[in-house]
């Protein structure tokens, strides 16, 4: 088997980086790959071929080839992206996108107190816990080469977070906590001018969010925002849950655009920090409760609000 497939590989030609072709004639043995036949694929076809192998495989097949990719290939994913963006504290030049997280960033998760605090006895205080463990969980999904939706997670995450408290929760009542709020979060009194004001300087504006993307199109929506973004990614296109690199290196793909023409704004330490390892420009947003990994590089910018990010960014022409 190993003869024929490397057989298959050498004789690529031109289209040799064609993720259609490269899967096409690896077929459904791809899972049997050795590692030497891993190494001699083409670095720049790994991520559309996970892309494209994740579209047409079945799902135990694609646990064991996404694992063995990113394995031996991820050393070298990002290394051109990167070496391009420039050394931490270097002056940054004016991006052409601006990236959005939505949950907490844009859209204020407090009002969702009520519902979960509800559902979990009355203890709205345990809020950031579950929307903690659901980001936790959201990770270890991709870490296993697992794929969930951040719903699916969401809902988990809350009858996990009762679980823990002693209190009885249904799956049901979990999913009525949690989804019908979720899609109906106002934004924070300061997005919607702040959003204006950049789109008025010319920036093209764009969400990517561990949301399905028919979650955030509702969000979006129901928040009065919609109008202020060209376009809305959702990692569900990719299966890789923020912060994992590759996740961020499908989005600036997606756009076209190299990483340092992009501006990653977020309320998340872990969302600055996969961001910035991708090559990206940061801007972290000093939500309440909201703090910096301290362990991670320092971003480009921290700045209070949205209104606050239009100022730092006009006084950096």
């Amino acid at each position: 088997m190993g003869r024929s497939m490397l057989s298959s590989v050498d004789n690529l030609d031109e289209r040799k980086n064609d993720p259609a072709v490269v899967a096409g004639r690896f077929g459904h043995r791809f899972d049997l790959l050795n590692v030497f036949e891993l190494e001699i694929l083409p670095d720049k076809c790994l991520l559309p071929l996970i892309i494209y192998i994740r579209s047409r495989m079945k799902h135990h097949v694609l646990l064991k080839s996404i694992a063995f990719l990113f394995l031996l290939n991820c050393h070298s994913l990002f290394a051109a992206e990167v070496s391009t963006s420039g050394a931490q504290g270097e002056s940054t030049g004016k991006p052409k996108v601006i990236i959005f997280d939505v949950n907490e960033t844009l859209l204020d998760l407090a009002t969702m107190r009520e519902s979960v605090g509800k559902a979990l006895g009355g203890r709205e205080d345990l809020l950031p816990l579950w929307f903690s463990t659901m980001l936790h969980h959201s990770l270890v999904v991709s870490a296993t080469g697992e794929y969930e939706s951040f719903g699916d997670i969401g809902v988990a995450a809350l009858q996990m977070v009762a679980e823990i408290n002693g209190i009885e929760i249904t799956k049901e009542e979990a999913k009525t906590a949690i989804l019908t709020p979720l899609r109906s979060l106002p934004a924070h009194p300061d997005v919607a001018e702040g959003l204006a004001a950049l789109k008025a300087q010319g920036y093209k504006l764009v969400t990517l969010t561990n949301s399905s993307l028919a979650g955030v199109q509702m969000q979006l929506e129901n928040a009065g925002l919609n109008e202020y973004f060209d376009a809305n990614l959702s990692i569900e296109d990719v299966g890789l849950f923020k912060p994992h690199l590759a996740t961020y290196q499908w989005a600036l793909e997606d756009l076209g655009i190299d990483a340092d023409e992009a501006l990653m704004v977020a309320a998340h330490g872990w969302d600055i920090a996969g961001a910035d390892k991708a090559g990206l420009q940061t801007a972290f947003v000093r939500r309440p409760t909201k703090v910096l990994f301290p362990l991670a590089p320092e971003p480009d910018y921290s700045v209070l609000d949205i209104n606050d990010l239009v100022e730092v960014l006009t006084q950096s022409k």
